[in-house]
């Protein structure tokens, strides 16, 4: 029976039997939950991280479900270390069904504070990462006819722009770009890639990049006031949504952007960052 609370709780928990899925970003937050969700119905897991220190927890909660988890350190700004990264995990695991493409990363910036290296280093992250993932393991699927791309993007990818995270806003919309142009050639041979944007999510790592960043006191009781739902997601709702998009009743859906933050986009947002 589901659970209202649970919003993961109304899928099979064999729905994933006999699959395997890789999550960039893999060892905390979102790509955290994410991992487990899958390996909760029925997958067998690669988890992938810049922090070494962040796998090994995750990694064994993945074992303790009883499916298999590959854990493996890598930055994905390296073309070399991903190729690297998909040759050992189709190798253990066989094949990839699901690639979660969550690894990023990104710091709340006034424009003009922006300097060339950190330009540099935040679209390196998010876009061209993103690229050197997918360019192999959509090759992968494409061999195999099977496969399904989810890219954990943000609001901030779309058209009201991203005025705390220039940067990232502009690498995450390329994400958004590309996905729909690879879903244009890659659905012939069932594969599908589509873009999930959370909101403002319930982890760790919003409030110690993010919220730490403002000079308001209580920014987050600030921010969440402007929410329309009046509360933070939680990162099991982000998690529910990348397991629909890699399930049997997602396989039409292709090139697709899903928000997920409680109405937010269409709402106010409290700058991180006052422009001066």
């Amino acid at each position: 029976m589901s659970d209202p609370n649970n919003p993961l709780s109304i899928y099979a928990a064999d729905l994933f039997a006999g699959k395997c899925v890789l999550v960039t970003g893999g060892g905390r937050g979102i790509g955290r939950a994410i991992a487990l969700a899958f390996a909760r119905l029925g997958a067998d897991c690669v988890i992938a991280s810049r922090n070494v220190e962040n796998l090994a927890p995750t990694a064994a909660e993945i074992e303790k479900l009883g499916r298999r988890c590959l854990a493996l350190p890598v930055n994905i700004r390296d073309p070399q270390a991903v190729s690297e990264m998909v040759d050992k995990a189709i190798e253990s695991m066989g094949k990839i069904d699901f690639l979660i493409n969550n690894a990023g990363g990104q710091f709340p910036a006034n424009p003009l504070d922006i300097s060339d290296n950190g330009w540099r280093a935040v679209v390196d992250l998010n876009l061209n990462g993103t690229w050197n993932v997918t360019n192999r393991v959509g090759r992968h699927m494409v061999e195999n006819s099977f496969g399904a791309i989810v890219n954990i993007v943000h609001i901030y990818s779309y058209g009201r722009g991203a005025p705390d995270f220039p940067h990232s806003g502009a690498a995450r919309a390329g994400v958004v770009n590309l996905a729909k142009s690879l879903a244009f050639h890659w659905a012939r041979y069932n594969v599908t890639i589509n873009s999930v944007a959370p909101g403002t999510i319930n982890t760790a790592g919003v409030r110690e990049e993010e919220f730490a960043a403002s000079d308001k006191s209580d920014y987050e009781s600030l921010a969440t006031s402007q929410i329309p739902a009046k509360r933070l997601g939680e990162a099991d709702e982000t998690a529910a949504l990348c397991v629909f998009l890699c399930s049997p009743a997602a396989r039409y859906i292709n090139g697709a952007d899903l928000v997920v933050d409680g109405g937010n986009y269409l709402a106010s947002w409290v700058p991180i960052i006052e422009p001066d």
